[in-house]
């Protein structure tokens, strides 16, 4: 199973900076990036290529990271695309409790990243429906 970093950081000029500083400096490639913010506070959520070194790098650093299991879907880039995939999620009751996604460069497909309750049932049923739910190598090579 795919992972994330998710950082808890006040929303202050400089926390971002110091945040990708410490992965650059580890080597890590950040592949995807969603901030949310409320109440001068935030939640960075990164998708890099090497979630064990970047997790390890920032609570050295003293960062207040999480490594969360994530599934992640390559899907058709086309109207409907999402629609399929939250159809079989919801009509099986599974609850999509965050997401983002992003569009694969040269390609007509983009890369869903989910954070999901029941993530091994929905796994196997989204797979079953022809979903390509990808691995840990193929999402951390994109």
């Amino acid at each position: 199973m795919a992972h994330q970093i998710s950082i808890f950081a006040e929303n202050r000029p400089g926390r971002l900076e110091r945040i990708t500083g410490i992965l650059k400096d580890a080597g890590v490639n950040i592949r995807a990036i969603t901030i949310s913010t409320s109440d001068g506070f935030g939640v960075i959520k990164l998708l890099v290529d090497q979630p064990d070194l970047a997790y390890k790098k920032l609570v050295a650093e003293g960062v207040s990271a999480s490594k969360q299991s994530i599934l992640a879907l390559l899907m058709d880039d086309r109207p409907g695309g999402l629609h399929r995939i939250t159809g079989v999620l919801g009509q099986r009751n599974i609850n999509i409790e965050d997401a983002y996604g992003f569009v694969v460069q040269d390609r007509k497909q983009a890369v869903l990243v989910l954070e999901i309750e029941k993530m091994p049932q929905a796994a196997g049923i989204l797979s079953q429906e022809g979903v390509h739910v990808l691995t840990d190598e193929e999402i951390y090579a994109l």
